[in-house]
Parts: C-alpha cells; structure tokens; sequence
C-alpha cells in the first residue's frame, strides 16, 4: 500500500473517530446511528442501471461536499436532525475511506480512487 493510500484510509479512520465522538457528545440516538450507518451504500443500486451511472450515485452519495454542507447548515439553524444525519453521514464515509473504500470510477465497482493513488 502506497504512503498516500495509507494516509487517505488514516483521515477516512480520523474522520470516523471525530464523528463518532461529536455524535455520542451531542447525546444523540445510538440505535438511530446503527440502523442508518449503511444508507449511503444503496447509492449502489445505481450499478443495476449501469457502471456509469452506479459510479455516478455512489461518488454523490460517498463525498464530503453533501454532507458537510448539510451540518453546517443544520448548525446554523439550530437543526439536530440534520446534524445527526450529517453525522452518521460522514461518519459512513471516513468508515468507507479507512477501510480502502474509496470513489468509484465507471471502469468498474473495485476501481476506486484510493486504488489509483
């Protein structure tokens, strides 16, 4: 494994671990983290239309650009709903990266971008 794979999975573990600890801090749901933890991975079901568009819905749905956004926005407006999804959210993607999962390219499912780096 390259030193840039082995950094990418370290910040993905970062990430988890920081999430993870804010979620617990704000008191939130332990039951609701666990049963929606995996959500994001039915962007997958985009592979039953086709590589393509399987990559597609699982690089929106595994980038920190949705769910940072939502978090900020959630803070701002005092939203702890959309804060606890944000959450559980990112923490799905840093469990993703420090695992070796990472953005799909339309070559094919196991192409990712941690694999090409």
């Amino acid at each position: 494994m390259s030193l840039p794979s082995t950094l990418l999975r370290i910040e993905g573990l970062a990430l988890l671990i920081s999430t993870v600890a804010i979620y617990a801090w704000q008191g939130y749901s332990g039951w609701a983290f666990v049963i929606f933890l995996l959500v994001p991975d039915l962007s997958a079901l985009g592979y039953l239309i086709g590589p393509r568009i399987g990559a597609i819905a699982y690089n929106i749905a595994h980038t920190f650009l949705i769910p940072l956004g939502l978090g900020v926005v959630s803070a701002l407006l005092g939203s702890s709903l959309g804060l606890q999804v944000a959450l559980i959210w990112l923490a799905h993607i840093g469990m993703d990266r420090a695992v070796g999962y990472g953005l799909k390219y339309a070559d094919g499912f196991k192409e990712t971008h941690l694999n090409h780096v």
